[in-house]
């Protein structure tokens, strides 16, 4: 049934209404934002998948993305 769904003039009519719709002088700031949004979607869902791991042998004091980790005994960033 979707055999032949994305054929390569597919894609070339989608790249020309892109370029109709945003112009040439927002794709390049439109492709980085793209791809530091996919950036940041791998760290999160890596991030989830070793969320359910044991913490490391160093303490937990801090995580391998550099951020630090939060126990039970400390204040939120924003509590509300």
């Amino acid at each position: 049934m979707l055999r032949n769904a994305l054929e390569p003039w597919h894609i070339l009519v989608v790249v020309l209404v892109m370029v109709v719709l945003f112009g040439s002088r927002k794709l390049p700031d439109t492709a980085r934002a793209l791809g530091k949004s996919m950036r940041i979607l791998k760290s999160e869902a890596r991030a989830m998948k070793t969320d359910g791991q044991a913490a490391p042998a160093g303490g937990g004091a801090a995580q391998a993305d550099g951020h630090a980790a939060r126990t039970g005994d400390q204040p939120a960033d924003n509590p509300r």
